[in-house]
């Protein structure tokens, strides 16, 4: 027989029990620096390293498929990485004086995310390329001078300067708010402090190492696999690297599996159900409604406009895109302001007897509780040192007003389009936009930032008209307003990973302006590298097509001139898209999430009916290894699923720092390698014999 259990012996078992979980009694023998010495030398040295590989990541992927994942996990992992091997070796050397700390890779991870960041929100493969030449010549509408602005490093780097440093001014006051009365639960920068976490812990050390040398292997891999892809092909279509999934036919509807390191990476770092999304959007474009809008070449559209022309197949590829973006968008803003008011109306609502009444909002826990009251020691412990480094609320309004006067006299000058009032009022609204945007980020993990940079091309573009220029100043409205809004969100984000390690919101909001001021350099340099280095850059089906700048661009013309420029039947298709978009999102949310999980998401959808599938075949395949990894062990694959997708991201990715500079120099690829048909293998046999 059992031994019987009081219920007060069951309470302090399961007290004891809850104790024994709490992070921060494992760290309680060790002291928190000082914000000051949490911001070492070697952490703003590996973060500028970490910060320009990373960047070449972002960029690269931004100039290919536009999808760019959340990388706070794997530059968590990859600090610590290096500075782990840095310090293991100064140790053995005995020169090693200050010890390598989870707040000091904290700051690491949230300066090169602020870093690497730029170079989305810095709009290089989406509006601000869309402003180019190259973008212009494929649109057949809004060509003239005045709404073209072509790249160039100077105003590049200005205009991100100028723009970029206002979101973090924007949501300063609003962080206890956000981290400690509303409980927001931000996933990633949740995630990214368990790992940093978990790192420092001396149990989490072993496994930790082991993490650290599978990285380390995948990385190698990665980097070796970039070379041997760039060296086998060379020649304009030489297609070494480009398996066909379904057949020759499929090939020609860019059904291919490519052997990309890096979107297996992401594939293994995306949900499930966004790879499913991208390969079932491309199913219904390139399987179903291209080929069948094709056949009405001649009746729907003229037989004889080249193929790039958006008076016929490209025009519906890019706007039924765009209409089908624009219903997800426009349904997840409603939604998210939505919740926005009424977890405000809940959290601030007043009782009868005047007393403000503190409900939780429908995010974290079921209680919320007071400022002075903690449910647990690690509650406590992370309040306390969160409010006690305090940022000055003055200190943020006064920087926000001073950089919001000094924008607006000078981005005129960059942009002549965009007049002052046009900035002014786009200023008044931001901090609000902002808190959205932040808000909503913390409760799906999902950032409106473009969908927010949309609304300004729309408002801005109208307000400005055809006449005036109105395409590039709506384009460059949308920069304004996508900085504003993806660095708010990105500041509160990382205050959550540093509020769950101990790490002082001063040194935060320090690391993330050096990291964004770097990533005001960084990014337009690797930018320029890449402009400079590939001649059909922003070309499509090209090794680098940047699809954004265009969608970008048509976006902008359209909010200045209408629809009037759109191919046949073009408009009834995008108004049944755009309402499959909201129809979609509201049957997700209708039917709970065990089925939503097997529903596509619209936005995901709409990527590939530009593009084509390939990208969606490799991060699918991500998603099987992954899949089939958990299958097996599933304890492994938590544990070393990251660490190996950040290897195969990175490694490819900083290979494209020295393609681009072998490009630079002329150096060409020495040979190709493709897969040929037994068909054409034999004429091509015959062809070499008779020669």
């Amino acid at each position: 027989m059992e031994p019987s259990t009081t219920p007060a012996d069951a309470s302090e078992h399961e007290k004891k029990a809850a104790e024994s979980m709490e992070v921060e009694k494992i760290f309680e023998s060790k002291e928190v620096p000082a914000w000051r010495s949490q911001l070492t030398v070697r952490a703003l040295a590996v973060s500028l390293v970490l910060g320009v590989m990373f960047t070449f990541i972002v960029m690269k992927l931004n100039l290919t498929t536009g999808i760019i994942p959340s990388l706070n996990v794997s530059a968590g992992l990859l600090g610590f990485f290096f500075v782990k091997t840095w310090t293991k070796f100064l140790d053995r050397s005995g020169l090693l004086r200050q010890p390598f700390t989870r707040q000091e890779n904290t700051v690491i991870q949230t300066c090169v995310v602020a870093t690497s960041g730029i170079a989305f929100s810095g709009g290089f493969g989406s509006y601000l390329f869309g402003m180019s030449e190259v973008a212009a010549k494929q649109s057949t509408e809004a060509n003239s001078a005045q709404n073209i602005k072509n790249p160039a490093l100077g105003w590049m780097i200005g205009f991100l300067f100028i723009v970029s440093f206002l979101g973090l001014f924007s949501v300063v006051p609003l962080r206890k708010i956000m981290i400690i009365d509303f409980k927001l639960v931000y996933p990633s920068g949740t995630a990214t402090a368990h790992l940093i976490n978990s790192f420092h812990t001396p149990r989490g050390a072993k496994l930790a190492k082991k993490q650290v040398r599978v990285l380390g292997k995948f990385f190698s891999f990665s980097f070796l696999w970039g070379f041997f892809q760039w060296f086998f092909t060379a020649g304009e279509n030489c297609g070494f690297v480009k398996f066909p999934t379904f057949g020759l036919k499929a090939y020609k509807n860019r059904f291919y599996f490519d052997f990309s390191a890096t979107y297996v990476g992401v594939g293994m770092i995306c949900p499930y159900l966004v790879n499913a999304s991208l390969l079932v959007g491309a199913i219904l474009s390139w399987g179903i409604m291209w080929p069948l809008i094709e056949d009405k070449k001649g009746h729907w559209y003229p037989a004889d406009v080249p193929s790039t022309s958006l008076n016929g197949l490209q025009g519906y590829r890019v706007f039924i895109g765009i209409a089908l973006i624009l219903g997800d968008g426009l349904y997840n803003f409603i939604k998210v302001l939505g919740h926005t008011l009424f977890g405000l109306y809940r959290q601030f609502r007043v009782n009868d007897q005047g007393n403000v009444n503190v409900n939780v909002l429908p995010v974290a826990a079921s209680h919320c509780p007071p400022s002075d009251s903690y449910s647990s020691y690690d509650d406590k412990c992370r309040t306390q040192l969160f409010l006690k480094e305090e940022i000055p609320t003055c200190f943020a309004v006064v920087f926000y007003v001073g950089i919001s006067i000094i924008s607006a006299a000078t981005l005129p000058h960059i942009f002549p389009q965009l007049k002052w009032y046009y900035i002014a009022v786009i200023y008044v609204f931001a901090p609000v936009l902002a808190f959205c945007n932040a808000y909503g980020s913390g409760l799906t993990d999902w950032s409106l930032a473009s969908t927010y940079g949309k609304l300004a091309i729309f408002t801005i573009g109208a307000w400005a008209g055809a006449s005036e220029g109105g395409v590039l100043a709506g384009l460059a409205a949308c920069g304004v307003m996508m900085n504003i809004v993806s660095t708010a969100s990105d500041l509160m984000l990382d205050f959550k990973t540093g509020y769950m390690t101990l790490t002082s919101p001063r040194s935060m909001f320090v690391s993330q302006v050096v990291g964004t001021a770097m990533g005001c350099v960084i990014s337009p340099c690797v930018f320029w590298l890449f402009y400079k280095a590939f001649d059909d850059l922003g070309i499509p089906n090209s090794e680098y097509p940047a699809p954004n700048a265009l969608i970008y661009r048509n976006m902008s013309i359209l909010g200045v001139e209408g629809f009037s420029a759109l191919p046949k039947n073009c408009l009834k298709l995008c108004y049944v898209f755009f309402a499959a978009g909201i129809v979609i999102n509201a049957i997700r949310d209708t039917v709970g999430k065990a089925r939503a999980r097997f529903i596509p998401i619209p936005m995901a959808m709409a990527i590939p009916f530009y593009l084509g599938s390939y990208f969606a075949i490799d991060m699918c395949v991500g998603s099987l290894i992954l899949f089939v990894w958990e299958i097996i062990n599933k304890a492994k694959a938590d544990a070393f699923g990251p660490a190996v997708a950040s290897g195969l991201i990175c490694g490819e990715g900083i290979w494209t720092l020295p393609s681009s500079i072998l490009a630079l120099a002329g150096v060409n690829p020495p040979i190709c390698m493709k897969f040929l048909s037994r068909t054409a293998n034999a004429k091509v046999d015959a062809f070499l014999g008779s020669n």
